[in-house]
């Protein structure tokens, strides 16, 4: 059977557990068509790039499902009809990905980011004693001569 990747966006006034249970409804259609669901990631409220019918974030889901391309048509339909459905994509691929989605290891990168605390590996500017410029010389002086 063809393998896709979708993504489908939700209105932000939904609730996690609705669109679970949105996700769940379009796992049934799939499985009854004699599909499977391979992995489903919710990737959370995210910020848009623009506005979609007036909305400025969205729920992420992305499924990768294993089914014919009846199944796939079908959920893309219902999803049409679903008014807490902003947008959709589908995606035929040659084979599944892995693991964690790239949007999934983004977050755990982020999180090993704020981990080493706010100004990172580099330490506080009062570690430093003078600054030098590209020629070596000292930052406070002024005249630019060496003495």
């Amino acid at each position: 059977m063809p393998l896709y990747e979708h993504v489908y966006l939700v209105r932000p006034d939904l609730s996690a557990q609705q669109v679970e249970e949105l996700t769940g409804q379009y796992k049934a259609v799939i499985e009854q068509m004699g599909g499977k669901i391979e992995k489903n990631e919710y990737w959370g409220v995210k910020s848009l790039h623009y506005r979609v019918r007036k909305n400025r974030k969205a729920h992420f889901t992305l499924l990768n499902i294993d089914a014919p391309a009846a199944a796939v048509a079908e959920v893309e339909r219902q999803e049409r009809i679903n008014e807490d459905v902003l947008r959709m994509l589908t995606v035929r691929v040659d084979e599944l990905e892995a693991g964690p989605s790239a949007m999934m290891r983004k977050s755990d990168r982020d999180r090993d980011r704020d981990d080493r605390g706010p100004r990172g590996d580099r330490g506080e500017r009062g570690d430093r004693d003078r600054f030098r410029d590209r020629r070596g010389r000292d930052d406070d002086n002024d005249a630019g001569v060496e003495e």
